[in-house]
Parts: structure tokens; sequence; C-alpha cells
């Protein structure tokens, strides 16, 4: 049942990007309209995963793992139904506020269900949907908007979610942990009203403009907002989001580095499919085809980095990591319109092995010195930043795009503007692992040795997968 959810919501994250210029030549949108279809996804999962941990407390792992499966599934059927671009984000909406809570839902009845040897166990077995989801995505993609159109990328949800839902109704067992707190409602209301208005202002700023009096009012709305919430979170007995462990210095470096080196590791996955179909003028299924070997870099790395953990630390292995991505999206700069396929996938395999190196050891370190009461706390703030940069990532790509673009190209972007925009990811990703480098990580390493499966128990070895 969790490997199913895991796999159905990962291939709809990466399954989308594959249809966006497809969707852009029907709903006739540039470039820059088009990340709103992946933010609004991103932002609302973001949203509700605070809410998740006190949900299955109140109501049980089951209903709520059930009623947001069916809700993902009711609104891929909406989504595949969209009529324009402003109900396709919107029904996209409620395709994130389910996805949600599907992740820490489908992760608290696991780890209820089993001890901890064979939580270690399960996890080596997760690994795998979460490895082949992002592999298999682009080329089903490419199938279902080439042969049939890009709302098949939401409707094949469907059929494939029903027997899910089905064998969850008839065997899945109930479980209930303690009951919950009085529930953070102000904090809730505060996170997400904060979130959507910071959000709003920096999707909209590459269309509108970012001196538009709407991008400024939302941007400025949002950081008063999120400022309210930090204090109030500081302030509550019971918070939403336990603020207080950003204290820790190993936890908030780990977050920091996951916030903004997701953002040009992101953006390249963003990105791909675009020089791919509208520079080169490729096929939705080249594309697929072209960005699939990613995946497989990952699962790579992801092993050995398991071994070296308790052995180097997380400072290396990370710092190298990125510093890898930045090297190789250097590469992806060098691609013109005469690029070959093959030349892209193998860019596209050193881009899976090099982010291989940050996920893992980056979640992994970030919780070495949390006390084991608050493990779900920081969690779900892990989950949270990691969504947040995810979010921050096609915002970036379509505002350097568009900045590298002439005003009179602003339909089709030359291919300039997408080498100018893989060598401003590649100096974010560079930058980042400076940082990587200076990080205090002996105390990982410590809890590493001293434990022994730490380092072989990845979390989180995708960028889409929600702890």
């Amino acid at each position: 049942m969790c490997v199913s959810v895991t796999f159905i919501a990962i291939v709809d994250g990466a399954i989308t990007t594959v249809a966006l210029p497809s969707i852009a030549r029907q709903f006739q949108l540039t470039t820059a309209a088009l990340d709103g279809v992946v933010v609004a996804y991103t932002v609302c999962l973001a949203m509700t995963i605070p809410a998740s941990a006190w949900l299955v407390e109140r109501f049980g792992g089951k209903h709520v793992l059930l009623t947001a499966l069916i809700a993902f599934l009711g609104s891929s059927l909406l989504c595949g139904l969209a009529a324009d671009l402003v109900q396709l984000v919107a029904f996209r909406a409620l395709q994130g506020l389910s996805a949600g809570v599907l992740f820490p839902a489908s992760a608290a009845l696991l780890f209820a269900t089993f001890n901890t040897s064979d939580q270690v166990r399960i996890s080596r077995y997760m690994i795998i949907p979460q490895q082949m989801a992002p592999a298999a995505a682009p080329v089903l993609g490419g199938l279902l908007v080439d042969h049939l159109s890009w709302r098949w990328v939401f409707y094949v949800n469907v059929p494939v979610g029903l027997p899910v839902v089905l064998f969850g109704l008839l065997f899945l067992t109930e479980h209930r942990g303690r009951l919950p707190g009085r529930f953070d409602l102000t904090g809730l209301l505060l996170s997400a009203a904060g979130l959507g208005a910071a959000m709003f202002g920096t999707t909209e700023g590459p269309n509108r403009g970012w001196s538009s009096a709407a991008v400024l009012v939302s941007l400025a709305l949002g950081a008063v907002l999120l400022a309210a919430t930090a204090v109030h979170q500081l302030r509550a007995a019971e918070p939403l989001l336990k603020l207080r462990l950003f204290a820790d210095r190993l936890f908030r470096d780990t977050n920091l580095i996951n916030l903004v080196g997701l953002i040009p590791i992101l953006g390249a996955m963003y990105l791909g499919p675009l020089f791919l179909q509208q520079a080169q003028g490729r096929t939705a299924l080249e594309s697929g085809t072209g960005t699939f070997t990613e995946a497989f870099g990952v699962l790579l790395t992801v092993q050995v980095a398991g071994v070296l953990y308790a052995r180097v630390g997380p400072r290396i292995i990370v710092g190298c990591g990125l510093a890898g991505v930045a090297a190789v999206l250097v590469l992806f700069a060098t691609c013109d319109q005469d690029t070959g396929l093959w030349t892209f996938r193998f860019y596209m395999f050193l881009l899976g092995i090099a982010m291989g190196g940050v996920f893992m050891p980056t979640t992994v370190a970030s919780l070495a010195n949390i006390d084991r009461h608050d493990l779900a706390q920081a969690s779900t703030l892990n989950t949270v930043v990691r969504q947040t940069g995810g979010a921050l990532a096609p915002v970036a790509v379509t505002t350097t795009i568009v900045l590298g673009t002439p005003a009179s190209a602003a339909a089709d972007p030359p291919v300039s503007a997408y080498q100018y925009t893989y060598l401003v990811l590649a100096a974010l990703a560079a930058a980042t692992a400076v940082f990587a480098f200076a990080l205090p990580d002996a105390a990982a390493r410590a809890a590493a040795r001293s434990t022994g499966t730490k380092a072989s128990r990845p979390p989180a070895a995708h960028p889409e997968i929600a702890s």
C-alpha cells in the first residue's frame, strides 16, 4: 500500500513536467506562464504537511490515507478535464493539498506497523519505487502526450489508483497513536496565507514584472504573514511547527542546504524538458527518454553514500555532490540546437550521480542532534523546507529565462536564454557547495558510528519524497 501510494504521487509530480510544453501550446501560453502548474501543486503540498501528523492522530492513519488518496485521484480527473490554465492550476492545487497528507500518513502507518529492525529493511525496499518512479515517469509522459494528449498525464492516475483504494479498504488495518493536543488553527492559517501570498508574488513576477503593484503587495504581505507565523509558533504551547528546533546549528544548516541546494537541482529537472522540446523542437517522448537517466545516477550514488556516510561524514559527501551538480550544469550550458539526445542523456546521468550525494546525507544529518520525542516535528520541518525549495526552482528558472530573452522573442526564447539559465543554476549550486563544506558534522558522524544503522537508512532519496 505504502509503496503504491509513493509511486503514484512521485510519478504524478515528475510526469507533469513533460506535458508542460504541450499544455502551453494548447492554451497559447509563454514559458513564463507555465510555472504555476508546478508551483501550485508544490506550495499546496507544503501547506498541508504540518497538519498531517495531527490528522493521523485524531482520525486514524487508515481513514486519513484513504481519504487523501481518493481526493488525489478525483483532483487528477479534474486536472485532465481543465478547460483553461486557471482551472488547471486550481485543480493542481487540490492535488497538492491531498498529496501533502498522503506522504506523512503513509509513513506513519508504515513505521507504526513494523519494529525498528524491520523499518530499516523496509526503507531499503522503499528506495526502489522512489527511484523507478522518476525514471519511468518521463517516458510514460512522452508516450501519453505524443499518442493521446497531455490530459492523459492526469487521467492515468485514476485506473492505477483505484485498485490501491480497494486494497486499502479491504486489508489495511487501522492505527491510532496518542490523542493529539489542541489543533493550532492560528498557526495553520498564518502559515498557509503567508506562504500563498509569497509564492503568488514570486510566480507572477516573471509574468507581470517584479515592479508591478500586485507582485510587490503579495511579496510584502507574504513576508509580514510569515514573520507573524514565526512569532506565533515560537510562543505557542503546542505549535504546528516547532521552529525552536532551528536553534540547533546542524539542523539549521542542513535545512538551509536543502532549501537553496534544491533550487539548482530541481531547476535543472524543470529546465530539461523545456530545452529539449522548445529549443530543440523534440517530441514529448524524446524529451522523456532524454531525462530519465538521472534517476539511475541517483540510485547508484545513494547506495555509495550510505556506505561512506559514517566514514567520511555528510560534510564531504554533500559538498562534493553540490560541486558535482555545479560542474554538470556548466556542461548543460554548452548544449545547443545540435546537441545529440545521447549527449543530453549522459549529462542527465551525471547530474543524477552528483545530486544523489545531497538528499540522503542532509536528511540523516539533520536529525543527529534531535531528541527522539521531536523527531516527528523535525521530519515535518524537513519536508516543508524541501517542498519550499521545490516550489522556488521553477520560479528561478522561468525568471532567468525571461531575463535572458529579448522582449521581441518572449514567446520563443533563444538557445542562449537556456544556456544562461544553466549557468545561473550552476553558480547557485557552487555557492551552496562552499557552504556545505563548512557544515559542522562531528555529531552526525558520531551518531552514525554509534548506531551503525542511520547511514544505511535513506529516508528520502529523491526530492519529491516527503518524509
